[in-house]
């Protein structure tokens, strides 16, 4: 990592994803304002918590709009400006889109971070546009107390290709795309406790994680048996699962022996490491989850933990699953794998062991 007197972490109350409002707070901020309106070309609004907004043109064009930033995780300006970048693309490849522009959100103590940090940062998020093959068309900057950084994205689509987190229907099967415990390794850089080891380091291991596109998004949309997709970002494993199954009202299943996770991510789970939003969330949506009885906290905790450009939860056709899961796979996404399904019933998360 680069050289830098100040680490950025010591500069955030909060980091990643993890700085997330809530679910129940964000849910109460947002009863009260009024609906987006019968707009017909509107096909995704706010309506069930999806990752973007969706408007459409035209009968072979639509525009998804989205916006994602937040604190740094991790210390290294150019590694923070990449993990916000391919985070906020992210959301145009969960609806199935393809990014055309960006704009950066950028807000810096510039009291605190010399300039040259700062242009680490940005040139981090544009080297990672340049990988989605989108430009940085421009953006917006302010002083802030707490370095903050995003995007805004822009992508196209066909309106037939949209895929939403509402689209999962009983009896399909369940895919995941990366390993979770982002949060979790986030929570152990700032206690100083993240197993090093050169380039086969835990900090590597995150990086090539959060780094990675999501851009097999695009071509699940393409495929009829794909039903739903939405990110695993802030509310976790367990939070975005929710939404699916209250968005689709359908019942999700996930098999607890069957997720995916970052190699060191169980164990610092179990030695108490973990993140402020894990138990935030917990808190928001335990009521709609179904665990198996007698977990320990540990595994708990790594079903809360919030994720930072985690991968991507797909409702498929039983059928197409094992094919779909070894193509994501060969598309560089080794961890990929079936974690669950979907059935009819009570909108909420059931954990088998």
């Amino acid at each position: 990592m680069s050289e830098n007197p100040i680490r950025l972490t010591e500069l955030a109350h909060g980091g990643g994803c993890g700085c997330k409002l809530a679910p129940a707070v964000l849910q109460g901020l947002l009863a009260g304002q009024p609906a987006a309106g019968p707009f017909a070309q509107l096909l995704v609004g706010t309506e069930t918590a999806d990752d973007a907004a969706v408007w459409q043109v035209d009968e072979n064009l639509a525009v998804i709009a989205t916006t994602d930033f937040f604190m740094p995780m991790v210390d290294d300006p150019r590694d923070f400006g990449r993990i916000a970048a391919a985070n906020a693309i992210s959301d145009v490849y969960a609806m199935g889109g393809r990014p055309v522009m960006a704009l950066a959100i950028l807000g810096m103590p510039i009291n605190k971070l010399a300039p040259e940090v700062i242009r680490e940062i940005l040139a981090g998020g544009a080297s990672v546009c340049a990988e989605a093959g989108i430009p940085v068309a421009g953006g917006h900057s302010i002083d802030a107390p707490e370095p903050i950084y995003g995007l805004a994205v822009i992508g196209l689509i066909h309106p037939d290709r949209v895929r939403r987190n509402s689209g999962a229907r009983p009896g399909d099967a369940l895919i995941l795309t990366k390993g979770l415990g982002i949060g979790i390794y986030s929570a152990a850089i700032k206690q100083g406790v993240l197993p090093q080891g050169g380039t086969d380091s835990a900090y590597a291991e995150m990086l090539a994680s959060t780094t990675l596109l999501n851009r097999i998004g695009t071509e699940l949309a393409e495929d009829p048996a794909v039903h739903g997709i939405t990110d695993v970002t802030g509310f976790g494993i367990l939070g975005h699962a929710l939404e699916m199954a209250r968005g689709s009202g359908v019942t999700v299943t996930l098999r607890l022996a069957d997720l995916p996770w970052l190699r060191h991510a169980p164990e610092l789970a179990e030695r108490g490491v973990f993140t402020g939003a894990s138990t935030r969330n917990w808190a928001s949506y335990g009521e709609a989850v179904t665990l198996p009885e007698g977990l320990a906290e540990g595994p708990r905790r790594l079903l809360t933990d919030p994720q930072t450009s985690g991968g991507l939860l797909v409702a498929c056709a039983p059928e197409a699953a094992e094919g779909l899961a070894a193509r994501i796979r060969a598309a560089g996404y080794p961890l990929a794998r079936i974690v669950g399904g979907v059935s009819a019933g009570e909108p909420r998360v059931v954990v088998a062991g």
